[in-house]
């Protein structure tokens, strides 16, 4: 579960009766388009042949490009929490994160999803016993990718939804 039981009306666009514009909307899609690809290639090792989590990816910038609607980033972006069924571990989390990156299209709050998959995938690569500096290390590496017009926003939001998202933002 990574998204909260209430809407944060700062994660709705503004013609949909929330706060968030259309321009910020497009930061936390490519930003949590960047957290996803970070960590790609742990999906990619264990599936070089499905290019499933890739186009999450893609489509998800080519939604803020305004070069694929809205339904067909979520679309990909469900195609890429499908390649992640049958596996577990890195591989599984890396897909979880390309698909919550193209979800964001639709749903703005899954900026968040994409970063915790990425930390999740991230620990589970780690060697024994060096999963949490793995994550920590992924959390920071986020941070310093954030947009400054989204930065705030983005930290009050892993601040308030770090306990359903696997704590982890404890960076």
């Amino acid at each position: 579960m990574i998204l909260p039981k209430i809407r944060d009306p700062r994660f709705v666009t503004i013609r949909r009766g929330g706060t968030l514009t259309d321009p910020d909307h497009h930061l936390l899609a490519l930003w949590a388009a960047s957290c996803a690809e970070h960590v790609l290639g742990l999906f990619e090792s264990a599936r070089p042949e499905d290019p499933r989590p890739r186009r999450a990816i893609e489509h998800a910038r080519a939604w803020v490009r305004g070069e694929v609607t809205m339904t067909a980033s979520r679309a990909a972006g469900g195609h890429a929490m499908g390649a992640a069924r049958d596996l577990r571990g890195a591989a599984r989390h890396a897909a979880y994160a390309a698909g919550q990156a193209g979800a964001v299209a639709h749903v703005a709050a899954h900026e968040l999803g994409a970063a915790a998959y990425a930390v999740k995938a991230a620990r589970a690569a780690a060697p024994e016993g060096e999963g949490e500096a793995a994550g920590r290390r992924e959390c920071r590496w986020q941070r310093e990718q954030l947009p400054e017009p989204i930065r705030a926003l983005v930290l009050d939001d892993q601040r308030l939804r770090n306990d359903i998202c696997w704590s982890a933002f404890d960076c």
